[in-house]
């Protein structure tokens, strides 16, 4: 009896032994394939906020050209990478500037606007030639391409009110062409909600800090911008391809060659 399980108990031991070794060598596939069902999960949740463009058509009411060389526009929406990325692929632009606006000069840094409750938007400061493209077209592409202007207080992912779809007249023009174009396009029902972004003048600018700038260009692979942004790129040059150009005009750039 003694002797049956003795055996019985060797029988335990080695049971238990090849029991942990097979363990040991399925873990790390176990760990592997729980890795990429994460992976894919969180792609999926990527993509379900990402934007479909809208083909809007051109505004009613533009500014009137002026015959001058440079012109300054403000928009704000979402993550300001997208945005200076995109417009930095547009003919007629001299240079795009990652930043913020709607707060005060103090709280002006991303460690303090990432909070929420600056006032401050993530935003793009865009310097144009307008006799190549004027502000109507700059917010066509800005209503179209560059972000979904019926999200309130978010974009794709991101969420607060530095988020948010917003434009910074710098003049009282600029100000009723934003507020007619939004007003047409409401009343033109494109897209499936009421617009969101809101018209703030009389707003200041400053830049963001020098590692925000030509972000997209510098980080293709990053995966935030492979999911959310550079899809904006491939949309304006296939749905404007007047106004894409192939060569982006980039911050470094602008700065070295003053």
């Amino acid at each position: 009896m003694w002797h049956l399980r003795a055996r019985r108990g060797d029988a335990t031991i080695d049971m238990r032994s090849d029991m942990t070794g097979t363990f040991r060598r399925v873990l790390p596939k176990v760990l592997a394939l729980a890795l990429l069902v994460l992976a894919a999960l969180s792609l999926r949740s990527y993509l379900a906020f990402a934007e479909s463009p809208v083909v809007v058509p051109l505004p009613a009411v533009d500014v009137a050209p002026t015959g001058s060389s440079s012109a300054v526009a403000v928009v704000a929406g979402g993550c300001f990478w997208g945005v200076q990325g995109v417009y930095q692929h547009v003919n007629g632009v001299t240079n795009a500037v990652s930043g913020y606006a709607g707060g005060d000069k103090r709280t002006a840094n991303y460690e303090v606007v990432s909070l929420g409750g600056t006032g401050h938007a993530e935003s793009v400061q865009i310097t144009y030639d307008p006799r190549q493209i004027s502000y109507g077209r700059l917010l066509q592409i800005f209503f179209s391409v560059v972000h979904d202007p019926t999200q309130i207080n978010r974009q794709g992912p991101d969420t607060g009110t530095q988020y948010r779809s917003a434009i910074f007249p710098l003049t009282e023009e600029q100000a009723s062409v934003a507020k007619a174009y939004v007003a047409q396009l409401n009343e033109a029902h494109l897209f499936k909600k009421p617009i969101a972004t809101k018209i703030e003048p009389d707003r200041a600018f400053y830049p963001a800090e020098g590692y925000h700038q030509d972000f997209l260009e510098r980080n293709p692979t990053y995966p935030y911008i492979a999911i959310n942004d550079l899809p904006k790129i491939h949309d304006l040059k296939r749905l404007m391809p007047d106004l894409y150009r192939a060569t982006p005009v980039l911050v470094a750039r602008a700065q070295s060659s003053r």
